[in-house]
């Protein structure tokens, strides 16, 4: 399984880190709080000269001096240190420093005064600045203790030589001690209360970034496959509309890419599902390393197949890109034994379509279209990639109108047979025709097979068209004996429907026909894999009495692996092979190959026959059963529907 990184664990710091912590914050608050905090008792400081000039007006003039020296340096001071950058701590020093000695500069002047009284009585105001280290100024608990310790022994030493009474030394004494015994406890719990604080906001904090870090886990879930840790579904669509977005406003074009791993569900039933997994897993991470190189953005979008949207300015970029991820995938060197195509290693199959001006363009139509081009990709032998063209009409938007019509085709008798008869080459005798499906749109005109068949087998119109023609072929032929056999081909998407053989069973039952009356032509090629389904189904089939044809033999690439497997009735030889059969080495083809399927016991159609020449080759090879203009051409049913006669009765078909 993928990696998904969950959220971080939560945060405890021990107490000794949580000290620390507060310590560095503290001084990051001090720190931003020096300037102001100077700057504002300074200012005080010097508004305190009005008091000079009303108690001791014979030395103001001094004071005044002394307060403007010591707050002018102390300022200086601080902002010198504030451009270095010195610590924390030497900028709580000069703080301190500033409020002792504004106390000192500030008395040595007044304790000269003549008016002993008055300075007797202003000295109280000392206790102004043992309150500024304890209360106004953030300190650490030593250094406001240490400055506001200094400042009373400075009012004790003063209070000694002051001319009073002992009463008054004794009073202002207490008091003196009183004041740095409370700012002291309120400073002491001061810190406490700001550790408390510290402590509650650094919980909050972690809580928060629990709570964050959780949901953008629970986001990264939410937005990521669990199996190959690629972006899932909800998270590529949200891409898939932002490049969207880019590209209606500025013009900036981009590539969607599905990507399906071939034979993958083969892959599961041959080395069972973990095996599944992982090799999902090493094609996720080989695709997600080698789109990294062309900032694209990949993800799983289901099951076996992924998706890639990438910014490309032309077709050319688009084309290396895709056949990077086929050799890419196919350089991994996993293992699929069972494939039947020649390769015995996983690979992809790539559908690509490129963002074009037109009109009505909806963001859902490039993921349509990317799929139109990897059915196509898939059709075309797998291993390989596909850019939508719109000029193509298997993929292009008359394709769309095709399954459109389909889905009416049966209710609007715009579907209908013709059949072609197959002759016994030693009697001559009609012994079987072959149904073929013909389509017509709502004006009339035909849409050849070649055009709506691959449509509805995309569509799984398929399923539906042909219970129709099984059901239409007994009715109008077998029902009422107007041929022997009659062969309809049957898609590999039918064959692997639950319930096919079961509902063939049933409309055998309800016309009244046997089974030993119809023959399902399969055709090898698209989809035609080892299906444990399909052979499950052809078992079925043949318990019904239905035979089983084995069409276009030699145009695939699983035909002799089926004729190991399945015991067909007949193999039906591909029209080209007759057709190459006037020069030496394409009728030594055509032996070869009819001595192929005769060693293997099955009888043998060959088809495209249409000359006199081209017949009496047939007898030479002794082939069994042959088909084609020489025969008869596809004709409505009403053109049997009479008693079968001997033979050659379709030679007046030969003009039609």
């Amino acid at each position: 399984m993928a990696h998904v990184e969950p959220y971080e664990a939560r945060y405890e710091p021990g107490p000794d880190e949580l000290r620390v912590l507060y310590r560095r914050e503290a001084q990051a608050k001090r720190r931003l709080e020096a300037r102001p905090g100077l700057w504002i008792a300074v200012a005080i400081y010097l508004l305190f000269s009005a008091t000079d000039l009303l108690l001791i007006p014979d030395v103001a003039a001094y004071t005044i001096m002394a307060r403007f020296a010591v707050g002018v340096t102390a300022l200086s001071i601080l902002e010198a240190q504030l451009r270095r950058g010195v610590a924390t701590e030497w900028l709580d020093v000069t703080c301190a420093g500033a409020i002792i000695f504004g106390y000192i500069g500030w008395l040595f002047p007044a304790f000269m005064s003549a008016d002993k009284e008055s300075v007797a009585y202003y000295m109280v105001f000392g206790t102004i600045f043992m309150m500024s280290a304890n209360l106004f100024f953030t300190f650490s608990f030593n250094l406001s203790i240490v400055t506001s310790t200094i400042i009373m022994c400075v009012l004790y030493a003063v209070n000694y030589f002051v001319p009073a009474t002992v009463t008054y030394k004794m009073v202002f004494g207490a008091f003196y001690v009183s004041c740095f015994t409370f700012t002291s406890y309120v400073n002491w719990k001061l810190n406490e209360e700001r550790y408390n604080v510290f402590l509650n906001a650094l919980e909050a904090k972690i809580q928060h970034k629990e709570a964050t870090e959780r949901g953008k886990a629970l986001l990264r879930l939410s937005r990521t496959d669990p199996l190959t840790g690629l972006e899932n579904r909800r998270a590529i669509d949200e891409k898939l509309r932002d490049y969207w977005g880019e590209w209606q406003r500025v013009g900036t074009s981009f590539v969607a890419m599905l990507i399906d791993v071939d034979f993958f569900k083969k892959f599961n039933d041959c080395y069972g599902h973990q095996e599944g997994d992982r090799c999902l897993i090493h094609v996720a991470n080989a695709l997600r390393d080698m789109i990294r190189e062309y900032n694209g953005s990949i993800g799983r979008y289901g099951g076996e197949e992924f998706i890639v949207l990438a910014r490309m300015e032309n077709k050319d970029q688009i084309i290396d890109i895709a056949e990077a991820i086929c050799r890419t995938v196919e350089n991994l060197a996993l293992t699929h034994e069972l494939r039947r195509d020649g390769i015995s290693v996983v690979t992809v199959s790539v559908g690509a379509a490129f963002t074009r001006r037109q009109t009505g363009a909806k963001l859902e139509k490039i993921i349509h279209e990317a799929d139109r081009a990897l059915y196509l990709a898939k059709a075309g032998g797998r291993n390989c990639a596909r850019l939508f063209d719109p000029t193509d009409p298997q993929s292009s938007d008359e394709s769309e109108n095709i399954a459109a019509l389909l889905k009416i085709a049966i209710g609007q008798d715009l579907v209908s047979l013709v059949y072609q008869p197959i002759q016994d080459v030693a009697t001559d005798r009609v012994e079987a025709v072959e149904a073929l499906m013909r389509l017509k749109m709502l004006d009339g005109t035909s849409v050849p097979p070649s055009l709506f068949i691959p449509v509805a087998e995309r569509t799984g119109a398929i399923l539906e068209l042909g219970r129709w023609a099984i059901r239409t072929v007994c009715a109008e032929l077998l029902a009422h004996d107007h041929v022997r056999v009659v062969s309809v081909n049957v898609s590999p998407i039918q064959l692997k429907t639950p319930g096919f053989a079961a509902s063939v069973a049933t409309i055998l039952g309800e016309t009244g026909v046997t089974g030993n009356r119809l023959a399902f032509e399969i055709t090898e090629g698209l989809e035609m894999e080892m299906h444990s389904d399909i052979l499950r189904c052809i078992s079925d089939l043949k318990l019904l009495g239905i035979k089983i044809w084995l069409d276009d033999f030699g145009t695939g690439f699983a035909g002799l692996s089926w004729l190991r497997l399945i015991d067909f009735d007949t193999v039906k030889i591909d029209r080209s092979f007759l057709h190459d059969c006037a020069t030496p080495n394409g009728k030594a083809m055509l032996q070869d190959i009819v001595t192929l399927v005769r060693n293997r016991g099955h009888k043998i159609l060959v088809e495209g026959v249409e000359t006199d020449e081209q017949m009496a080759l047939m007898r030479e090879f002794g082939i069994d059963k042959v088909q084609g203009f020489h025969v008869g051409r596809p004709a409505p049913a009403g053109s049997f529907q009479a008693k079968r006669t001997v033979k050659r009765p379709f030679t007046v078909l030969k003009s039609a």
